[in-house]
């Protein structure tokens, strides 16, 4: 029996492992934002590894734990379209795996905050919610993992879903910050997993003046809220997603909505891809990247379309792994 149980929990973890994921890739009006990238768009300030956050009063809660801020800005026009794009592996655009797999249902929402610059706030500001794709009962579903969620319509979608930037928001800089919260192991104390990615954004366009109240992260969840601490394994009745409403400028999809526009026509590859405006980046003796900036130990800081931070923690320095298209602190 001890083997059995452990050739069991061998492969759960490897279950658990395999079906983190991480928001990567942006699309903007159709336009795919990877160009002279690896993976992920330019101005995504990518997570060092595909696994979750599950401390809500950890600073990671706000833009995952990441190498910091990175040298691109996407510029987008208000009341455009960008289409937030999510898979388990890096680089991995392909639709025969689940973008989010393993059961892991749950909530997607879309956050912005105004920023003096993008490419160094740190989002410690005020946060506004723009965007939600979240749950409805499912008729012929006895329990809350068949009804629809947020996630299953990332999955159907190729891992793609579409977001509008509001109409009404003033041209200038903004981080946005898309989350899914995967909710199977919810139904105990800090069982929630928020996987989420920031990207560096600039807004032109149209002369609005709107000024959403916000939140902050961490401050804007618990770790007991309902729509947070949940056994999404019992009938469901309702759900109600962690954090403020959508704003009056934002945009919500009903959870089991078909995919539409980007989402079901972009293609990795066969269409137009956009160049993300550069930023010039202070640096510290030693390397580069922004003023302050550090990555963790065992962090990507450099290589091929890299341009990220490039100081390595203390104790650790920027060694080639696979160059010249992989860099890491060691």
């Amino acid at each position: 029996m001890r083997s059995i149980s452990l050739a069991f929990l061998v492969g759960l973890a490897a279950h658990e492992a395999a079906a983190h994921a991480t928001f990567q890739d942006l699309w903007i009006d159709g336009v795919d934002m990877i160009k002279g990238r690896l993976h992920g768009a330019q101005c995504v300030r990518l997570p060092l590894s595909n696994s979750p956050v599950t401390d809500v009063t950890s600073n990671d809660i706000r833009c995952n734990i990441n190498s910091g801020p990175v040298g691109k800005k996407c510029v987008v026009k208000a009341g455009s379209t960008v289409t937030v794009e999510m898979h388990q592996q890096p680089g991995d655009r392909s639709c025969k795996s689940e973008a989010i797999g393993g059961d892991h249902f749950g909530p997607l929402m879309v956050y912005m905050s105004k920023v003096a610059d993008s490419s160094t706030d740190l989002g410690s500001g005020s946060w506004f919610k723009i965007f939600q794709d979240s749950w409805a009962k499912n008729g012929s579903g006895a329990t809350g993992d068949a009804d629809f969620w947020g996630t299953k319509d990332l999955n159907t979608c190729c891992g793609k879903m579409n977001v509008k930037i509001p109409s009404d928001l003033p041209p200038g800089d903004y981080l946005l910050r898309a989350e899914v919260i995967a909710l199977h192991t919810a139904a105990a104390p800090n069982g929630a997993q928020f996987y989420m990615s920031c990207y560096q954004l600039t807004v032109t366009g149209g002369s609005g003046s709107a000024t959403p109240s916000g939140v902050s992260f961490p401050g804007a969840y618990t770790a007991s809220d309902p729509g947070i601490l949940i056994n999404i394994h019992a009938p469901l009745s309702t759900y109600t997603a962690p954090g403020p409403a959508v704003y009056a400028g934002g945009s919500t999809k009903s959870a089991g909505s078909p995919c539409a526009g980007c989402e079901s026509t972009c293609t990795p590859g066969s269409g137009p891809t956009g160049t993300a405006s550069s930023v010039p980046l202070p640096t510290q003796t030693g390397g580069g990247g922004p003023s302050g900036c550090s990555v963790a130990k065992y962090g990507q800081c450099g290589g091929t379309g890299y341009t990220g931070c490039t100081n390595c923690a203390a104790g650790s320095t920027c060694s080639a792994v696979s160059p010249p298209y992989y860099s890491q602190c060691v």
